[in-house]
């Protein structure tokens, strides 16, 4: 678990502790800098290989989103973290997921990326502007909708980014 964690999620995570969840943690490059920092993290992965590693970090759930149902039905969290992965039909979920005045932290690739890499089909790529629109109704903290090309050239790629946070009278 030596991958770095995302500069976006350093720079916009607010100060544990408090719980966390990431949502598609894969191999946990973002579950455990949150569990180092602190957090208390639940880490949501189809993949039960790749997290099993996580297992002394956090809890782990191993759980298809796509096909089964939210595997944390009623649970609130501080933060709530999505990093490269989109499935639009949980937007209203995620955002579920967190508490009044508690952070979204999403970035994920973008309309363009299909040109230049995975993943190729537009259904997983944000549309221009669109975590803005999915989040309007929060204090926008910051929002990114950019290409970006590593000085280097290594991993350019089409990216969205927002740091949300719920406002406290949310329903």
């Amino acid at each position: 678990m030596s991958a770095t964690p995302s500069a976006w999620l350093q720079r916009f995570a607010p100060a544990p502790p408090g719980t966390a969840l990431d949502l598609a943690c894969g191999s946990g490059r973002n579950l455990a800098w949150l569990a180092g920092a602190g957090w208390r993290v639940t880490g949501v992965d189809r993949d039960a290989a790749a997290t099993a590693p996580l297992r002394g970090l956090a809890e782990i759930v191993d759980a298809d989103v796509e096909s089964g149902p939210w595997p944390l039905p009623g649970r609130r969290f501080d933060l709530v973290v999505v990093c490269n992965y989109l499935w639009r039909p949980l937007f209203d979920t995620v955002k579920a997921a967190v508490k009044p005045g508690g952070w979204l932290i999403w970035e994920t690739f973008a309309d363009g990326q299909q040109t230049i890499g995975r993943p190729s089909r537009p259904d997983f790529l944000l549309q221009r502007g669109e975590l803005l629109r999915v989040c309007g109704d929060w204090r926008i903290v910051a929002y990114e909708d950019l290409f970006e090309s590593p000085g280097d050239g290594v991993n350019p790629r089409f990216v969205q980014r927002v740091a949300a946070v719920r406002p406290p009278s949310a329903a």
